[in-house]
This record gives C-alpha cells, sequence and structure tokens, in this order.
C-alpha cells in the first residue's frame, strides 16, 4: 500500500469516527431548555496519577461547556480504578483548576460504568435536565443504563456538549471501531433512533 494509500485511509477512519461520535451524542435527546438548571454528569476514565490525563481533562472541559447557568450542577464520578486517588476528585480538582466554583458533587466507588450510573443516582434526583459527559458512544451507553435503571429520570435527559469536530479525534475513531467490534452489544440505549 503506498503512502498516499495509507493516508487516505488513515483520514477516512478518523472521518468515520466523527461521524459516528455526532450521531451518538445527538441521537434520542433534545437540545434542553434555556435557562433551566441542568445537573452534568462527568463520568471518569482510569487515571494512574494525581494529575487528570488528556481523557480526563477533555471530559472536564466538556462537562464545564455544558454548564449554562450559575444554579448548574457537575456530579463527578468514578473511583480509584487505576491509580491511588478517585477519578471523581481528581476530574473535581481539574475542574476547579480550570476556574469552576460552582456546585461539584462526587461519587468515588464506582468501578465500572454500571456503577457510575447506579452509585450517582442519589446525586442526580433533584435533576431538571440533565447531561451526561464522556466521550460520545461511552455517553450514550451510560445513558442507555440510566433508561433502563431509571426510565422517569433519564426522561429529563439532554445533549451534552461533547461533541465537536476535530476535538480527540484519535479517540473518537477507536472509540467508534471497539463499538462495532463488539457488535455494538454494549450500546444498551433504547432511545429511537
Amino acid at each position: 500500500m503506498t503512502t498516499a494509500a495509507l493516508a487516505a485511509a488513515g483520514a477516512a477512519f478518523l472521518l468515520w469516527g466523527e461521524v459516528v461520535s455526532a450521531r451518538a451524542s445527538r441521537r434520542g435527546l433534545a437540545a434542553g431548555r434555556p435557562g433551566a438548571r441542568r445537573t452534568v454528569l462527568v463520568l471518569g476514565y482510569g487515571n494512574r496519577g494525581a494529575r487528570a490525563n488528556a481523557v480526563n481533562r477533555f471530559r472536564v472541559r466538556a462537562g464545564l461547556r455544558t454548564l449554562r447557568t450559575p444554579a448548574d450542577v457537575l456530579v463527578f464520578s468514578g473511583g480509584a480504578v487505576r491509580g491511588a486517588e478517585p477519578e471523581a476528585q481528581i476530574l473535581a480538582r481539574y475542574a476547579a483548576q480550570r476556574g469552576f466554583s460552582g456546585t461539584a458533587l462526587v461519587e468515588t466507588a464506582s468501578r465500572t460504568t454500571e456503577e457510575n450510573i447506579a452509585n450517582s443516582l442519589p446525586l442526580l434526583e433533584d435533576a431538571v435536565e440533565l447531561a451526561i459527559v464522556s466521550n460520545a458512544l461511552h455517553a450514550e451507553r451510560a445513558r442507555g443504563l440510566l433508561r433502563a435503571a431509571r426510565p422517569e429520570l433519564a426522561a429529563r435527559l439532554i445533549r451534552a456538549d461533547d461533541y465537536r469536530f476535530g476535538e480527540i479525534t484519535v479517540i473518537k475513531a477507536i472509540a467508534a471501531a471497539l463499538t462495532l467490534r463488539k457488535g455494538y452489544r454494549d450500546r444498551r440505549d433504547p432511545a429511537p433512533r
């Protein structure tokens, strides 16, 4: 295969990841109402040290840009999966470093996406609108888990601002490929397509 063909294949793979992620970030979700109070659940990713890794930094930035009013709440979820410190605490600290001074709640026991949702439920009960932030396909899976566990709470789901063209492009393409490889068996979102 020539260098040009390899480059074209690579570009097509990245573009495909963008398309799959864009669709997943919006599928079955409303944009939210202006001025409505939002609760934004940010899911952690395995972090070996005390400094937020690139994936967790992206998730915090996406969570922060999903906020709309000073009354909005950030919920960080994730236990100590790959390191000594819970992911939720690392996420909350990074949000503060980025200037966030609003209400932040942490859930520090979860080790899986299923546990992120189950353990965060008490922190989400008062949500008027609810957004889940991760990479788009992971967030879609988490929304499916919430719909299965608590359909009445999932009825409050809105889009997060977790998709922007050209952002985390390689991660989007890899996530899309892994999801395809698994035959979509992990996508449990019964939302209308």
